[in-house]
């Protein structure tokens, strides 16, 4: 029997205007419900948009306009006191000035917590006798103040306390008078009692000192004060002998923004340095011309006749110059550094002492072994490690972070 045929299947659909069956399905796909999701949150956004209200920003609180109230701890209006005693106003005192007298100060922490309260316990019950001097004595000197220095600061003393029953402060007091006539003693003779260099001129300082007595960083940070003080300037690196002391120098020479004449060379002479340097500094108009020496014990013939040469050359080849010779001691050493000194104030003509590394050593009383001892006038201190930490001379500020309670 015939069977039926089976129906044809029905033709694809096409693309309107070609023979090509469609690929896409006229039937809309239904969005994923993320897209959903997306597309109402947007559309809330925009109906709050348009609803919301404009408010202005409120003022800020009279109180959010002021300045946060600065907290003067007692470190800080103790600097301030040092500075208004020395005839200071607020409106000249700068905040750099504050820190580096708050510096001193923990610097000498180590002395003075061993001298203040027992002097203050010893002189305060009237005339002196035998075992209160005897203490006094043992305190100075445990400070590094000196045997010299020592002796004069009990005489006088002794002297006033004769006179009058001072309670312990007004004795304190009394004591500090007499340490700051003893540090300025030296100014009151040959040398000069301000220490800065003229403008117009060439000013030659010449570096002196022992290895490790900091001689390169206090150049480094005295030309960071001349610059500060508008002075033109220029290093002389002629420490030829130490191995890396003329990278050394160059480096502070950058971070003081100071040019450095050096010699390229290995042990080269350091007079040839010195009158190149010279010669830079007089083509230049250069007002202060710091010379960098090599680092010298003082039993070294050869190398302190070294260092008169360099002095010769520089009086030779700058007539007209103002030459100064600073000797610069490590305040840790005590009284070994004043050994030190009077070797080189026999080889060079020594205008004054710069006192390094007074921050944490319990011997600040050697300033005062330097003064009484070698007559010199100490010219500069430091107290720490940045460029900021070293200072022109003062000794009122000096007594007043040695014997502050």
């Amino acid at each position: 029997p015939a069977t039926a045929a089976a129906p044809e299947p029905a033709p694809a659909a096409t693309a309107p205007g070609s023979d090509t069956p469609a690929l896409v399905s006229d039937l809309a796909t239904p969005a994923p419900f993320w897209a959903k999701a997306e597309a109402e949150r947007q559309a809330r956004l925009e109906r709050i948009r348009e609803t919301a209200i404009e408010e202005p920003e409120p003022e800020p609180a009279a109180s959010e306009l002021l300045e946060p109230a600065i907290e003067f701890d007692e470190a800080f209006l103790w600097s301030a006191e040092v500075l208004a005693a020395q005839g200071r106003r607020p409106d000249q005192i700068s905040a750099e000035e504050i820190t580096w007298l708050n510096q001193l100060r923990k610097g000498l922490n180590k002395t003075r917590l061993g001298l203040v309260n027992q002097l203050k316990a010893i002189v305060g019950q009237g005339p002196l006798n035998q075992e209160a001097v005897d203490e006094i004595e043992a305190l100075l000197l445990q400070a590094d103040v000196g045997v010299e220095a020592t002796d004069e600061i009990i005489g006088s003393l002794q002297a006033k306390l004769r006179q009058d029953a001072l309670p312990p402060d007004e004795a304190i007091s009394y004591l500090k008078s007499i340490l700051r006539d003893m540090l300025d003693q030296p100014l009151a003779g040959a040398h000069n009692m301000t220490f800065v260099p003229d403008h117009d001129r060439l000013n030659v300082w010449l570096m002196t000192g022992v290895n490790g007595a900091g001689k390169t960083t206090t150049i480094g940070k005295l030309a960071h004060i001349a610059k500060k003080s508008d002075y033109r300037c220029l290093i002389a690196a002629a420490d030829t002998f130490r191995a890396a002391a003329v990278e050394q120098v160059k480096a502070w020479g950058a971070r003081s923004d100071v040019e450095v004449i050096a010699n390229p060379g290995k042990n080269t002479d350091p007079a040839a340095v010195v009158y190149d340097a010279i010669a830079a500094a007089q083509s230049r108009g250069t007002e202060l011309l710091l010379v960098d020496t090599a680092g010298r014990l003082q039993n070294k013939k050869n190398l302190m006749d070294e260092l008169t040469k360099v002095r010769r050359i520089i009086d030779k080849k700058a007539p007209d110059a103002q030459v100064e010779a600073l000797l610069v001691l490590d305040a840790t050493l005590g009284q070994n550094g004043l050994r030190q000194a009077q070797v080189f104030s026999e080889s060079v003509n020594l205008s004054g002492v710069v006192l390094t590394k007074l921050d944490g050593t319990a011997k600040g009383g050697v300033a005062l072994a330097v003064v009484q001892q070698l007559g010199l006038p100490i010219r500069f201190i430091g107290a720490g490690e940045t460029i900021e930490d070293l200072r022109p001379f003062s000794s009122y500020e000096f007594v007043e972070a040695l014997l502050s309670g």
